[in-house]
């Protein structure tokens, strides 16, 4: 079996039209990602005193509120351990599939400090690939995939996010069986654009200041095209990869390719995570997004539509 890793309205008369560009600007410029969460995420748990500490959260759950604290980051969460450290009347408020709930909780003294038992988390940073900017609406979107919280596999649900540039140092290679990635240094200081949402399609929002030459929307074939995407430092480069299957009813895995790129082979051993959202380009037009590498044969990979990532950041205005 192949083993697959990632690389985010009742309409009434008269019909709401999708409004994205028939013409884009094509990403492939390497971004950095920061998203902070909604409260903090639950990642885990550990034991105190040889046992976990009882209570109704599950991993993946948000902690939007202790008593009367606001929790939106893990110095909040801190504070309200400081605050009601030894209370036995401690209630965690939280999130659960978006569905806010109460659970009461205790907080445990052990080896002269306070603790949870819990693995918690408030933001997310990481590596990808710009895909296209709208320079119409500004919209972009990048990544081809949602942002997943790497110890639980789970989507991340996000309160704000940024796009900042990144550049690549190094490229530890992909091998049968391993997913290889790029190495990367970031530019914490300026922002791209903002991260409004986080889907199976993507992470999209708005880029400040929209530059570059346009590319018509397309269609794929069976054939060959190129993917675009940055290797060494912050300069962009097409590779061939042979399009080798069409899936129409697929989600998001609607493209299979294999790279044809000595070049990049050489460099990557196949598809590498850090790759994720390189613009997929054929004909002279921009048709999908690589988004996945099948790990058993990393030369080989997955890609998503470009329309369906349109329609998607579409939905962001």
């Amino acid at each position: 079996m192949k083993r697959i890793l990632l690389l985010l309205t009742i309409l009434f008369w008269p019909i709401n039209v999708l409004a994205y560009s028939n013409y884009i600007i094509p990403g492939g410029q390497s971004i950095g990602v920061e998203v902070d969460t909604k409260g903090v995420m639950v990642i885990g748990f550990y034991k105190i005193d040889g046992k976990y500490n009882e209570s109704e959260l599950e991993v993946g759950d948000y902690i939007i509120k202790i008593n009367d604290i606001n929790i939106n980051s893990l110095d909040d969460l801190t504070t309200s351990i400081e605050k009601y450290a030894g209370s036995k009347n401690v209630q965690i408020t939280y999130l659960r599939n978006n569905k806010e709930n109460t659970c009461d909780f205790n907080i445990i003294k052990s080896e002269g400090k306070y603790k949870t038992g819990l693995y918690v988390k408030d933001g997310i940073k990481g590596i990808g690939t710009l895909s296209y900017i709208d320079p119409e609406t500004k919209i972009y979107g990048a990544l081809g995939h949602e942002i997943i919280e790497s110890n639980t596999s789970i989507k991340v649900e996000l309160a704000t996010g940024y796009i900042f540039p990144s550049y690549i140092t190094g490229i530890d290679k992909s091998s049968p069986g391993r997913a290889g990635s790029k190495i990367a240094t970031f530019d914490y200081n300026i922002h791209f654009g903002n991260v409004q949402k986080n889907t199976d399609y993507g992470i999209f929002g708005t880029y400040d200041e929209p530059d570059g030459e346009v590319m018509e929307i397309g269609s794929p074939k069976i054939g060959t095209a190129y993917i675009r995407t940055v290797l060494k430092q912050d300069n962009v480069e097409e590779y061939p990869i042979e399009i080798t299957k069409i899936n129409e009813t697929s989600k998001t895995k609607n493209i299979t390719f294999k790279i044809e790129s000595n070049d990049l082979l050489s460099k990557t051993g196949g598809v590498v995570q850090g790759m994720s959202g390189s613009p997929i380009i054929q004909d002279n037009k921009i048709v999908g997004v690589l988004t996945h590498v099948i790990v058993d044969n990393p030369t080989t990979g997955y890609g998503i539509f470009i329309t369906t990532m349109l329609e998607e950041g579409d939905k962001s205005k």
